[in-house]
């Protein structure tokens, strides 16, 4: 079984308070370990949960167990938590015998072993090379030493954007917490091999766009070089890259450093907007979803998302047994009922991008033992499906102008219900939406820039089931005038500090322009004199990051026209 606990755990409840210390002995052989190792880890006593969060502002919690916090700590860290004083223990290492490289590229192929960081790239490769119909290869970015963060898009058009559902599975944004790695890579294989053999595997691949990000932190997992010797859960600067994301409640303090890899995979994210999401790591076993910022305040979708975690966990049990993946609520916890976390990438995917993200927790050990990667395969393939098929159900809609049947970009929300940021926006290309919701009667409002507010009244969603609807948007003509058939033209799109605007002859002129972020925020309002053939120029470096509308309207005829670009930093 994976249920491999380390022997601290089950010993630990033997242990007087004298056990823990603060002495310049125990803090020399810290400093010495994460010297040698780039990472320790240590146990201090749980004591509030005030306490623990300022604990995890600073430092990296990896779990709490038994009433305890287990914590750690990179060279970025150690120095801090030292001058704290805590009384703490340190886990002594166990070295990591059971992690076993291939010898090549083909017995990588065979899931059992590890591979070294050439044959992951061989693999990736090899996927759209051998399947170029169904995968396209992308690069996320690259890490702070250079090696390039991955992902694999499926899809049975994968060379072109569809309109259709992205999802995303991502590991090891934590570099030691191996498991899900080679669990990705798998089902990339999976996917790909029996897309002509398996009804399921091909309603999914031929209506969504699956992204896979095998390995999203390759200096943690490879920090020694192209082999996995001793991993560490931080990038190369010593940063927790899952405590890096951009905070709910303080996105950008003043001691906020954003990582390179954290960077990358925010503006990845940006760009796709992701349905449904899910980031693989170990240590326990358990299913962990939002919030994990705040104890108090609960996901206005909680119960969907219990209920999707339940059916991860309990898919995983159906296929396991008893033993795997029951910790806490048998396996699946609200995160902060677990412990609060800082920068997550689960709260940061869900608060900002509008998007649905739950952490897997794959097994009790760090580091899957090679021997143990065909179980960990066996017991979570069926979730792994199961999960992405999520993306299939709930609402999915498409709102237009009712007059020109051009695509409106609106702010799609359940009254009374939706808070914190749980609505979701039409696209303004296509003017789709999905709304992931949990079985019943749903009332939804569509507002928009321009146009009256519509709701859509009585819609039933059934269990495992897509519920379609076409939203007609009526234009406030005496605000926003004629709307014009012809789309404005962008450029650069995205851009860092200035967009080009070719107008529509119909639009040029003495033009007002409006730009409102994904909120509905306008943040710009003014009018200009545009001219026929002369492009408009709009500085956007003032701009964060992120997806933004903007609008047009020439103010002496009414036609007006509207589009999407996006700002990178």
């Amino acid at each position: 079984m994976l249920r491999h606990l380390l022997i601290l755990f089950f010993i630990f409840p033997l242990f007087s308070p004298q056990c823990f210390s603060q002495n310049i002995e125990n803090n020399s052989k810290l400093r010495e370990i994460i010297r040698q190792y780039g990472q320790a880890e240590v146990i201090i006593p749980y004591s509030d949960r005030i306490s623990a969060d300022i604990l995890s502002q600073n430092v990296s919690i990896v779990s709490v167990i038994n009433n305890s916090i287990y914590i750690k700590l990179s060279p970025l860290t150690a120095e801090w938590f030292i001058q704290q004083k805590f009384n703490y223990l340190i886990v002594e290492r166990i070295e990591n015998k059971g992690v076993i490289s291939a010898q090549n590229l083909i017995k990588a192929l065979d899931w059992e072993t590890y591979p070294t960081y050439s044959q992951y790239d061989s693999i990736m490769h090899s996927f759209s090379n051998t399947y170029p119909d169904l995968c396209h290869l992308d690069t996320i970015g690259t890490s702070v030493n250079g090696k390039l963060v991955l992902a694999i898009k499926i899809s049975d058009n994968a060379a072109i954007e569809e309109g259709e559902p992205e999802t995303f599975y991502s590991s090891t944004i934590h570099g030691d917490e191996t498991g899900g790695f080679v669990l990705m890579l798998r089902l990339i294989d999976y996917l790909l091999k029996n897309y002509n053999l398996n009804s399921r595997v091909k309603n999914l691949v031929d209506n969504m766009e699956i992204w896979i990000n095998p390995l999203a932190n390759p200096d943690g997992t490879y920090n020694s070089g192209n082999t996995i010797i001793s991993p560490t859960r931080f990038n190369a600067n010593g940063y927790d890259l899952n405590r890096n994301f951009p905070d709910p409640a303080k996105p950008y303090s003043d001691n906020y450093v954003m990582q390179k890899e954290t960077h990358d995979m925010v503006k990845f994210m940006r760009e796709h907007k992701f349905v449904i999401s899910a980031n693989f790591h170990s240590g326990v076993e358990v299913v962990n979803y939002p919030w994990d910022k705040w104890f108090s305040k609960f996901h206005a979708d909680d119960s969907w998302f219990y209920s999707i975690s339940r059916a991860y966990a309990d898919t995983a049990h159906a296929y396991s047994g008893p033993a795997y993946m029951n910790y806490l609520d048998n396996g699946v916890t609200r995160g902060a009922d677990w412990y609060i976390i800082n920068g997550g990438r689960q709260d940061f995917i869900t608060w900002e991008l509008q998007g649905r993200e739950v952490t897997i927790e794959l097994d009790d050990q760090y580091v899957t033992p090679a021997a143990q990667l065909p179980l960990l395969w066996m017991y979570n393939w069926h979730s792994l499906i199961g999960y992405l098929e999520n993306a299939l159900y709930g609402i999915h809609g498409l709102v237009r102008n009712e007059s020109t049947e051009e695509p409106v970009p609106a702010k799609v929300y359940i009254a009374g219900h939706d808070k914190d940021n749980s609505h979701v926006y039409s696209d303004t290309l296509s003017g789709s939406f999905i709304r992931l919701i949990e079985p019943g009667q749903w009332s939804l409002t569509f507002t928009a820039n321009g146009y009256f507010d519509t709701t859509i009244s009585n819609i039933d969603v059934f269990p495992e089931q897509r519920t379609d609807i076409i939203v007609d948007m009526r234009a406030v003509t005496n605000h926003i005038g004629k709307t014009f058939s012809k789309a404005v033209l962008l450029y650069p799109n995205p851009a860092e500090n200035v967009i080009g605007v070719e107008l529509p002859d119909e639009i040029t002129g003495n033009v007002n322009v409006r730009i409102i972020n994904q909120l509905g925020m306008l943040l710009t309002d003014y009018t200009t004199e545009t001219f026929h053939g002369n492009p408009l120029t709009i500085d956007v470096s003032w701009l964060p990051a992120g997806t933004y509308f903007i609008f047009f309207k020439n103010i002496f005829t009414g036609f007006s026209s509207h589009g999407r670009f996006v700002v990178i930093k």
